[in-house]
């Protein structure tokens, strides 16, 4: 398991009160659905790069004369 740490971070109250409802209807605390989104947001970025790089690597199409 990979070894967890514990941040502090600012945000506005009603961002908190939606967080602490959004947590409580996943039956979890702040801190795990905090992390979670972050996990899920690292995650969303690392996909996007891999296929950016994959579309980057690929040989390109012929150019069309815009006669087709």
């Amino acid at each position: 398991m990979a070894r967890l740490r514990n941040i502090t971070i600012t945000v506005d109250e009603a961002v908190t009160r939606w967080a602490r409802i959004e947590a409580a209807k996943e039956g979890t605390s702040l801190s795990r659905l905090v992390g979670e989104m972050l996990r899920e947001r690292m995650a969303e970025e690392e996909n996007y790069e891999k296929a950016m790089k994959r579309a980057l690597g690929r040989k390109p199409l012929g150019k069309s004369d815009g006669n087709t």
